[in-house]
């Protein structure tokens, strides 16, 4: 049994892979959605992230479709207490940006498509620089006090604003963000090291990176000329015959052979080595793609091997 990594100052306690709640109701229908999440808390898996604006972005969507098949799921399965939710407020086209107003209605709409009374870890999706930190951090204090939100976290947000934000939840004892969910990959380092990094890494953050395969990239099933069945494809393509994605692949193939794994388990678990990190995001439209996913949690790798990948990557 997989043991469970504490998520930061949270209070959570998370499976050491998250699974990505994107693709439900976009390119999972909801028998896939179910068998996904089914397959996945069989193995030990705790920790869903999800979204209210999921997946606004498909032709006759409106946006909380993820989060209602979510909430179906759990109602059905009967298992609310056995996962962590997490999920996010600022981006569904009807409830844009970091008003406390929006943010409080959002928060009551993602509770009722979930059906349930409380949202484990609730995330500002974007930052909104048009509303001071004072008034989003007061909101979410508000929600935590109610008991709608146990732990509060940020994604898409600049170092600076993490920081004063930070500052403000300490200075006025307000709930306090406790998880950062960046964009982070083996091809897509800089989005997070550095100064983000930095952040995390001083205030005690724990880090739920998203892309943690660059849009499937690192499963090392899209090199130039193969064709893949993928919704995502057009987002992958920045990677595929570049010099660094070669690279990449390469020293991947090299230690999944040597260890008889995925590629995409080996760019996880680089992943998961990575200072402040906890459990990385990915997503499975069907229960075949979990397997490779799940392995991150038994595959540890050896400073050479995460050397050759640092050296690969840079």
């Amino acid at each position: 049994m997989t043991s469970l990594r504490t998520l930061g100052s949270s209070g959570l306690e998370v499976f050491p892979l998250s699974l990505g709640g994107n693709v439900f109701g976009w390119s999972a229908d909801r028998t896939a959605s179910f068998a996904v999440l089914d397959a996945y808390t069989a193995a030990g898996g705790n920790f869903i992230d999800t979204a209210d604006a999921y997946s606004a972005w498909v032709e006759g969507n409106k946006g909380g479709e993820s989060e209602t098949l979510i909430g179906e799921w759990l109602a059905s399965r009967g298992n609310r207490s056995d996962v962590v939710i997490a999920t996010k407020a600022g981006a569904h086209p009807d409830r844009k940006g970091l008003a406390a107003s929006t943010i409080k209605a959002a928060a009551d709409e993602s509770l009722r498509r979930l059906g349930t009374d409380c949202i484990d870890l609730y995330y500002t999706h974007y930052d909104d620089p048009s509303v001071p930190v004072e008034e989003f951090i007061g909101a979410l204090d508000e929600l935590v006090e109610a008991g709608k939100v146990r732990a509060i976290a940020a994604s898409n947000i600049t170092p600076e604003r993490l920081q004063e934000a930070l500052d403000f939840s300490d200075r006025e004892g307000l709930a306090r963000y406790a998880v950062l969910q960046p964009h982070y990959n083996l091809v897509s380092r800089d989005t997070y090291e550095g100064p983000l990094q930095e952040v995390a890494s001083r205030s005690g953050l724990a880090a739920v990176p998203y892309y943690a395969l660059a849009s499937g990239f690192l499963t090392g099933k899209h090199r130039p000329g193969a064709k893949t069945d993928s919704a995502r494809t057009s987002r992958v393509e920045q990677y595929v015959g570049t010099e660094r994605g070669d690279r990449v692949l390469a020293a991947l193939d090299a230690i999944a052979r040597d260890r008889g794994a995925e590629p995409a388990t080996v760019a996880l678990a680089w992943l998961a080595a990575q200072p402040t990190v906890t459990a990385p995001i990915a997503s499975a439209r069907t229960v075949e793609q979990l397997p490779a996913l799940l392995a991150v949690a038994d595959l540890e790798l050896t400073a050479a091997e995460l050397s050759a990948l640092n050296t690969a990557s840079a």
